[in-house]
């Protein structure tokens, strides 16, 4: 199921430190970085913070703008983004700024959490993740149910290490503030742990005053059936090489791309490449890489179309050539229709081998559009 675009902000000290160990809140931001921060608010459906943001910063967590306020009105949307905080224990302040301030609140945290939160008797939607907190249950639930498309994750540091450990964040924006902490009990940014997220790809970088925005993308594909955030910007990309196909009135439009374990690219290709006529667009991919390789094992392929099974124009087709390389996860868009082949299913051909098959359904329109004349 579709998640929202998941966007974390954070600002932290030149040697990593989200706050000191002072009884008051390290300002880390420049006046003109917290405006920027509205901004980004106002743009949003719903913000997220832990409990343990609640107690020790005591937001209100709201857009500050009356224009931008505005304009969110004007947009059909309500004035403040839905506010969310996430507890497992449902151990919450009543009398914090979280909930006198702002529009709609609601609180995900397991089940034995929402029998506590109930019995404060807060003004907030309560919903149960079941026995453990479960992010992307939780995230799928923001979505389908709460209409919620991006989402700002404002904290804490355990809250952005799980949601980059398990691949679920979209976007970092990272303000670096000039100045340094030295503390080492003080709060950082990022636990330890394994990071899904790859080397992540720059986006942005500019100086706000003395401050400097970086915004990155994390780039790592998902594990088995897991689809990781990074996989809707290669399944994206591999749509868009689609479009770059010579246009033909016998065959699809397909485009593929081949990314390591750790998010590096390694190869793409498209369908009828270089004038070659009958090329697929795994097959044009996969022959740039040497069969040798030690990353396809652990490599994904992106197609916008899942890989045939079926072809008289060359000797294997694409589902074999990925086996051939041994490549174990393949994540599409688009299941074949009869056009050319009946009850094609290189999916289930994949899959019958080991092969992880993901489909993300909501790129199909998108794999589609360079084929409408092939479809009535």
């Amino acid at each position: 199921m579709p998640h929202p675009y998941v966007l974390l902000s954070a600002a932290v000290s030149l040697d990593g430190y989200l706050d000191d160990t002072g009884p008051d809140r390290l300002l880390l931001s420049s006046p003109a970085d917290f405006d920027r921060v509205d901004e980004v608010r106002a743009s949003v459906d719903a913000i997220l913070i832990g409990a343990g943001t609640i107690r020790a910063d005591n937001p209100r967590l709201l857009v500050n703008s009356p224009e931008r306020r505005a304009a969110r009105i004007a947009a059909g949307k309500p004035e403040y983004p839905l506010k969310v905080t996430v507890s497992g224990s449902g151990d919450l302040d009543p009398g914090a700024n979280f909930w006198h301030t702002g529009g709609d609140k609601l609180v995900l945290t397991t089940d034995k959490g929402a029998e506590r939160v109930r019995q404060l008797g807060l003004a907030a939607d309560v919903f149960a993740l079941g026995p453990e907190l479960d992010w992307r249950r939780l995230l799928e639930h923001l979505h389908s149910v709460r209409g919620v498309d991006r989402l700002m994750v404002e904290g804490g540091g355990t809250i952005h290490t799980q949601l980059l450990q398990q691949g679920l964040a979209d976007e970092l924006q990272l303000v670096l503030s000039p100045l340094f902490v030295g503390t080492p009990d003080a709060p950082r940014l990022f636990g330890p742990g394994t990071y899904q997220s790859g080397r992540l790809r720059l986006l942005e970088t500019r100086p706000v005053e003395d401050v400097v925005l970086m915004r990155y993308e994390p780039t790592a594909p998902g594990t088995g059936d897991l689809p990781s955030a990074a996989d809707h910007h290669w399944l994206a990309l591999a749509c868009d090489l689609a479009g770059d196909c010579p246009p033909s009135e016998t065959a699809f439009s397909v485009g593929a791309v081949v990314v390591a374990e750790d998010g590096t690219e390694l190869a793409r290709g498209h369908s009828r490449e270089a004038g070659d006529p009958v090329v697929h667009a795994e097959e044009a991919a996969l022959a740039k890489l040497d069969a040798a390789d030690p990353r396809l094992v652990t490599a994904t392929v992106y197609t916008s179309l899942e890989p045939c099974t079926h072809r008289a124009s060359r000797p294997k087709p694409c589902a074999r050539l990925i086996l051939d390389a041994g490549v174990r996860r393949v994540v599409t868009a688009w299941r074949e229709p009869d056009t050319f082949v009946t009850a094609a299913d290189g999916s289930g051909a994949l899959a019958a081998q080991g092969v992880s098959v993901v489909v993300l359904p909501e790129y199909e329109d998108r794999a589609k559009a360079p084929n409408r004349h092939l479809q009535g």
